[in-house]
């Protein structure tokens, strides 16, 4: 259900790649002009894309508290980590101007934040439903359901065929994060 200039897109699937992609597409997005603004739910813990986005002046946008996988956490926790969530999706969607014209909006692993109950789900459909026009949103994570889906534009599955951890081998600095 394309909207003018500004589509959805979904990067899903299990494991390797979805952080990837919507880093690639930001750097690319960013070498063409676009404002970029790049966004991280669910995460906490540094990553490798952090540094490179900061040396080439693009913000990203994420939440430090509360830390730790959510099945892990207590019931305060999920609490706060939810207001946490809401408030950056509250925070990064504040930043689009106008009709967003050469803008992109990347919101990794919202779709995880959304599939679990981590965020207010009615305030990301109302947005995304009634985006600015010319917004580029795209959003990363597993299973994102058939609500996001129907109004996503692209949708890209990253399938595992073969991973290292499947023979033990932990994520690597600089390559899987």
């Amino acid at each position: 259900m394309a909207k003018d200039k500004g589509l959805i897109h979904i990067y899903c699937g299990e494991n390797k790649g979805k952080t990837t992609a919507a880093v690639g597409l930001a750097v690319r997005s960013f070498g063409s002009g676009f404002k970029v603004i790049f966004s991280q739910f669910l995460k906490t813990s540094p990553s490798g894309e952090l540094v490179s986005f900061e040396k080439l002046g693009i913000k990203v946008h994420r939440i430090t508290k509360p830390k730790g996988f959510t099945w892990e956490m207590n019931e305060d926790e999920l609490k706060l980590l939810k207001i946490e969530q809401d408030k950056l999706f509250k925070e990064v969607t504040s930043l689009v101007e106008g009709d967003g014209d050469k803008t992109i909006l990347i919101c990794d692993e919202l779709i995880g934040a959304y599939a679990g109950n981590h965020i207010d789900r009615e305030m990301v459909m109302e947005f995304l439903n009634n985006k600015p026009k010319n917004l580029e949103v795209v959003m990363t994570g597993r299973n994102p359901g058939e609500e996001l889906m129907e109004i996503a534009d692209y949708i890209t599955e990253m399938k595992k065929i073969k991973h290292p951890m499947d023979k033990g081998i932990n994520a690597r600095k600089g390559i899987e994060m």
